[in-house]
């Protein structure tokens, strides 16, 4: 019996799909898992920056057709995303499902794209790898979370994949559409027209690179309407200072540079993959073709371009990296023996499936997987005792909670409440706080800081303090110190949400 090459159950090209065909592909492999997977988080309050920037802003436009948000801090952010859910709340009425539904669709979307441009970019490969890359997506634990959540970065994969799709067919006129509404969904999308230009500059194609000057514009239009209404390019100093000269500090490049490539190619096993394209990007003949060029541009300057700006470091900015490191690896599985290649892939799958819901021993945002999930579900918790009980105290807490209390939209409470801000809970600024402001602390974990974690090493305590302004969080014992009392606390998967009293309610 002959040997089979590698992949020989796909090693037919994929027929031509038509419409039709395309649509029973989304729907069975895309939408309808994505959707199920999801269908018990879909009334999950916001969380963090949705409450704070992104579902206010889409409300404004909403509600006022205000284009630059006024009941939040505006910022550089374009509106494209905050104009799609405005048109749903429209459309459907404001809701928290309406969210969780409109973003799951963009990410199911996302899912097919990601399918579509695999199948391109799989030519000269000796199979057709491309359910993989799709699979590797639905499964990553940041793509899990992101996909139900209404902030950018799940929304600029999108269109990046659907820029880099019609740019690979020489759909120029296409790709610089979806580039103009790539770089209005985020500004850091404006990497991907750029190189598209310089490719077709290269060429000597003038008048098609000239097309990807539009989107350059679109942007600067946008940035002129936030100079004209808040006087600043950025939409506000502080965002500004914090996500753009605090940033660009050698260190903190170097060390968000780092840790992107860690997340990339190292974190939640995608190590494997990495092991794999070293051993076939050489003789992968896929590899050689032009386009593969265009995309590594694109994903090397996203990486860099957000490793230098954004002072939260946070690893949801390579979500339109991501998918092109799974086709990428998917490609270089067709070049080794099928049981190892499935072996691989199975590997990473569970790999990824199991780091949904386990927290690495190493600060990481709570958005990167099931924890965000624990941390909305800790604070609606919290908040159905405080609106119960602490209804004539006045609370004192962190951001974005206080807005999580202030405002029934947020999903946390029936009626706002009153709530006293601080920007953190160290403890330096805890006992900033005048004490007749407040008679109630609410604490709550703000950072991911396991026990025996990195942490707790003296040495990186003195290395964040330095570059960082790292400060820990207040404990119960500086609370009793500034005269706090702790009156009830709950935990779940390591985080922890406290209340303290100065003093008992009356009558009690």
């Amino acid at each position: 019996m002959p040997k089979l090459p590698p992949f020989a159950l796909m090693n037919e090209p994929p027929p031509r799909k038509t419409r039709p065909q395309y649509l029973l592909v989304f729907l069975l492999f895309f939408a309808i898992p994505l959707f199920l997977i999801h269908l018990h988080l879909l009334s999950l309050p916001y969380f963090w920056d949705e409450l704070g920037q992104f579902v206010p802003t889409a409300l404004d436009l909403a509600r006022s057709g205000a284009l630059v948000a006024h009941s939040t801090i505006p910022n550089v952010h374009p509106p494209a995303v905050a104009a799609y859910l405005a048109l749903c709340y429209k459309i459907f009425g404001f809701s928290i499902p309406v969210t969780r539904v409109a973003m799951l669709a963009v990410a199911a979307f996302g899912l097919l794209l990601t399918f579509l441009l695999a199948i391109e970019l799989s030519q000269g490969a000796t199979g057709a790898p491309a359910f993989f890359p799709p699979v590797f997506l639905l499964i990553s634990p940041l793509f899990y979370t992101q996909s139900m959540l209404a902030q950018l970065d799940m929304p600029a994969m999108v269109f990046t994949l659907l820029a880099l799709l019609l740019f690979a067919k020489r759909k120029y006129f296409w790709a610089m559409a979806a580039c103009a509404i790539l770089v209005w969904v985020k500004e850091t999308g404006i990497v991907a027209p750029l190189v598209f230009f310089c490719v077709l500059a290269f060429r000597k194609q003038w008048g098609r690179a000239a097309l990807f000057t539009i989107p350059a514009l679109a942007l600067a239009g946008w940035l002129a309407v936030l100079h004209a209404q808040t006087g600043y390019w950025l939409g506000d100093a502080e965002f500004a200072r914090y996500n753009v000269s605090y940033a660009l500090h050698p260190v903190r490049i170097a060390i968000g540079l780092a840790r992107r490539v860690f997340y990339l190619f190292f974190a939640e096993f995608r190590w494997i993959g990495t092991l794999v394209l070293i051993a076939t990007v050489a003789k992968c003949k896929a590899f050689r073709r032009r386009t593969w060029g265009v995309v590594a541009a694109v994903g090397v300057l996203t990486t860099v371009l957000v490793a230098a700006f954004g002072g939260a470091e946070l690893e949801r900015y390579l979500l339109p990296v991501l998918p092109l490191f799974y086709i990428a690896v998917s490609v270089g599985l067709t070049e080794l023996k099928r049981p190892v290649a499935l072996g691989a892939a199975a590997v990473i799958i569970a790999a990824l499936g199991f780091f949904i819901v386990w927290n690495p021993p190493y600060p990481f945002p709570f958005e990167n997987n099931y924890a965000m999930v624990d941390f909305v579900r800790l604070q609606q918790t919290a908040a159905t005792f405080a609106e119960n009980n602490l209804r004539d105290r006045r609370i004192a807490t962190a951001w974005p909670y206080t807005a999580a209390l202030r405002n029934a939209d947020w999903g946390f409470v029936q009626r706002g409440m009153k709530a006293v801000e601080t920007n953190d809970l160290h403890f330096s600024s805890v006992k900033a706080l005048a004490p007749e402001s407040f008679d109630t602390l609410i604490t709550y974990t703000r950072e991911w800081t396991p026990a025996n974690g990195l942490t707790e090493i003296e040495m990186v305590r003195r290395f964040l303090r330095h570059f960082y302004e790292w400060e820990p969080d207040i404990t119960r014992e500086q609370c009793q110190a500034l005269g706090l009392q702790e009156k009830i606390s709950w935990s779940i998967s390591g985080q922890t949400m406290a209340i303290y009293f100065r003093k008992p309610p009356h009558g009690e």
